[in-house]
């Protein structure tokens, strides 16, 4: 047995569990998302406010003590079940793809990560790519390797990878490849509610596309909101063109967005992404959780708290 097989066994038995490097995978939520073309290889063109929440996936890593640069993946979390930890795994694929940018691979000390997996699986806020994304940090960090490497290799990974790289709010537009600052963001809090069901970004897509709905033009934003109010009167000036489509397929997404829209506080309620997670933004923390609270025992899955800022994870 190889020193990398001693490690993998080692590490399915949970004896690497104290892990010396970890990441959190922000949730990403879209706060409007306007389909504004189409280009002739078939994507589509976004125009997109991305703002990151405090609900998160946790990446850790340990070095095995072989070398190589290989990485092996365990999986682990309220919603890691069903979920495969091989070659296609975008955990795995992203540090692959770190480690094929090294002049010397062999020299790079093996990794042996844990997936805690916290956020929903095809929820629309992106938990796949900001785990991509906590990857190729959490890899960099524990090989030594500089971050200003990482953003063409994120490219490579998927449309959101980029966005979660940062792990900032941030203007998408293109496919999502073109970045530019986001409005600067007032004081506030937020609520994801999740109803429990899996919704495939291209059935969503095909859905938007049978309708006949016509492409949107990109959003006009400010350089900065004051308040939450005036945010929230200025995204109501916005659409998510993926929410009516995503309704028609999964009707338990409007239940959610009426009952957010209720809770005491709330500025304004949404589907993020292709759903089918919602959100809700509030004046204040204990607002966002007290309508958690409340939102739970429909046993939805809830998350709640105050917007983090550029150095909370």
């Amino acid at each position: 047995m190889t020193s990398f097989d001693q490690a993998r066994a080692a590490h399915a038995q949970g004896a690497l569990a104290r892990p010396a490097l970890a990441r959190h995978a922000l949730a990403k939520i879209n706060l409007f998302l306007h389909i504004t073309g189409r280009r002739e290889n078939g994507y589509h063109e976004l125009d997109s406010l991305a703002i990151f929440a405090p609900a998160a996936d946790r990446l850790y890593v340990e070095r095995t003590g072989a070398c190589g640069g290989h990485a092996i993946l365990t999986l682990k979390g309220p919603f890691g079940d069903g979920l495969t930890a091989g070659e296609d795994n975008l955990v795995l694929r992203a540090v692959h793809a770190l480690r094929a940018t090294v002049a010397d691979p062999a020299a790079l000390p093996d990794l042996a990560l844990v997936l805690d997996k916290r956020l929903p699986v095809a929820s629309g806020i992106g938990g796949g790519s900001a785990d991509a994304a906590a990857a190729l940090r959490l890899a960099a960090a524990a090989w030594g390797l500089k971050k200003d490497g990482l953003a063409p290799i994120a490219a490579t990974l998927g449309a959101d990878v980029p966005v979660c790289l940062a792990q900032r709010p941030a203007r998408m537009q293109g496919i999502g490849e073109i970045l530019s600052p986001a409005p600067a963001l007032p004081p506030c809090a937020i609520l994801l509610v999740n109803p429990g069901v899996a919704v495939p970004t291209p059935v969503v897509f095909k859905a938007w596309k049978d309708s006949g709905a016509p492409f949107r033009p990109p959003a006009r934003l400010p350089a900065r909101w004051d308040d939450l109010d005036a945010m929230a009167a200025d995204l109501r000036e916005t659409e998510n063109d993926l929410q009516p489509p995503a309704i028609a397929l999964f009707p338990v997404i409007e239940t959610v967005i009426e009952a957010i829209a209720a809770q005491p506080g709330c500025r304004i309620a949404r589907m993020s992404g292709s759903g089918a997670t919602c959100f809700g933004l509030f004046g204040t923390e204990d607002e966002a959780k007290a309508a958690a609270r409340r939102l739970a025992v429909r046993e939805w899955w809830t998350e709640a708290g105050a917007l983090p800022d550029d150095t909370a994870f």
